[in-house]
């Protein structure tokens, strides 16, 4: 009879599904602070469908959006998904993960037990009538964060995902930058590629927010294998060496201009001919880090509020801002006369489809991309991890956690 569980670094057969499975566990009696709000619990390995995989979990990624689950806000993910019917009063989080496929539902072909794997967080019904006429699932009603609006995510020894979230695993990289990069690198992949008109291509100038952080260090490699020059903006000058050895072809602190915030309202003469000024230094910054007089075909956000004033003035005529968050709030505002008049597009956009996850594994795979992997965590430093991103504390690039993998540099299960 098989054991009803394995403890970490104790690998079952392959294929031999254990009843109970070790879990970085959040509860709604522990929302606060992510070192407090995560804790291991032992619960049942969860049951799959006919479309789903059971994968072995070998490292998980860490991304924002479990700050959030364990914080309980903006919203309990966890009463959440009750108020839709599930029955769990516990959150599994952990929306990348590289592993081991372990077990496959009835209607799965495209994989199969001991296939090495990386997941996306892509989840939605296959049966939405929008996904059934061949549209962009991103963009159906049903479409879920894997490992943060659904459960059983990939912070535990098991998860389960959907089939088509499984994409080969990089042969060269080690189980944990194998976790690191594709939340944020399918997200660039889609801002960068996914709208039509407003594509990369060869010679683009491109303005990256956050060039040192987990989504502004995959799009500048993005950037830099289309043939584009990214200028990276970062928020200290330790970070421009990091920041150039990626592919960017220039960088600039955002810190050397004060004009970040709302945009002042244009009755104030006084207060928006200030915030046009330190704008239109902030521009000719750009030039002199790109090294010649061009305005960004595109420009690559995600602070939101700060920003998004400066992003919209900035851009190209015919240009875009893409924008996939709000790290510094929601309440974003911009001069539209800059955005009527020179006919620039302000496109929202959330992760990537199918198409555009295997986009960004196939640069992975070719070397093209880096994961760009910074730190490697413990399972039992779960917490502690997610509170130094918290913090702002966290280094740059991405960060891992060895789930199954007994030590970092493994490639294979043993």
């Amino acid at each position: 009879m098989a054991q009803t569980l394995y403890a970490l670094g104790e690998t079952p057969p392959l294929g031999t599904v254990p009843a109970r499975m070790l879990a970085q566990v959040i509860r709604a009696e522990r929302f606060g602070e992510p070192k407090d709000a995560f804790q291991i619990e032992e619960l049942a390995v969860p049951e799959i469908g006919a479309d789903e995989v059971l994968v072995y979990v070998m490292a998980a990624g860490v991304n924002y959006n479990n700050v959030w689950a364990a914080l309980g806000v903006p919203i309990n993910v966890i009463k959440t998904r009750q108020k839709q019917g599930e029955k769990e009063d516990f959150h599994i989080g952990g929306s990348d993960a590289s592993g081991i496929v372990w077990k496959v539902g009835a209607e799965v072909t495209h994989v199969k037990v001991g296939d090495e794997v990386v997941l996306h967080c892509g989840h939605w019904d296959p049966k939405d009538p929008l996904v059934l006429k061949g549209k962009d699932p991103m963009l159906s009603g049903s479409q879920r964060i894997w490992g943060y609006e659904t459960n059983f995510g990939s912070f535990a020894q098991f998860t389960k995902v959907q089939s088509h979230q499984c994409l080969p695993k990089p042969p060269r990289l080690s189980w944990e930058e194998a976790a690191a990069y594709m939340l944020v690198g399918a997200t660039a992949y889609r801002m960068l590629h996914g709208w039509a008109g407003n594509q990369i291509t060869p010679g683009d100038a491109v303005l990256i927010w956050g060039g040192a952080g987990g989504l502004g260090c995959m799009a500048i490699q993005i950037v830099r294998a289309a043939g584009g020059k990214a200028v990276a903006v970062v928020s200290s000058d330790d970070k421009v060496d990091y920041c150039k050895n990626l592919g960017a072809v220039g960088v600039m602190n955002r810190k050397h201009f004060h004009h970040w915030g709302m945009l002042p309202h244009w009755k104030d003469d006084a207060g928006y001919a200030e915030w046009l000024g330190q704008a239109k230094a902030f521009g000719r910054g750009f030039w002199e880090a790109l090294g010649e007089k061009q305005n960004p075909a595109i420009v690559f956000e995600h602070p939101g509020e700060s920003t998004v004033p400066t992003s919209v003035f900035l851009c190209d005529t015919g240009g875009m801002v893409v924008i996939c968050a709000g790290t510094t709030g929601y309440n974003a505002t911009l001069d539209l006369r800059y955005h009527w008049m020179r006919q620039k597009r302000f496109q929202g956009s959330h992760f990537a489809n199918d198409d555009q996850a295997r986009g960004i594994n196939d640069l992975v795979i070719a070397g093209e991309v880096d994961p760009c992997l910074s730190q490697t965590f413990s399972f039992e430093q779960t917490g502690i991890c997610h509170q130094l991103m918290r913090d702002n504390k966290h280094p740059n690039g991405n960060m891992a956690i060895l789930v199954n993998a007994t030590k970092p540099g493994m490639r294979t299960l043993t």
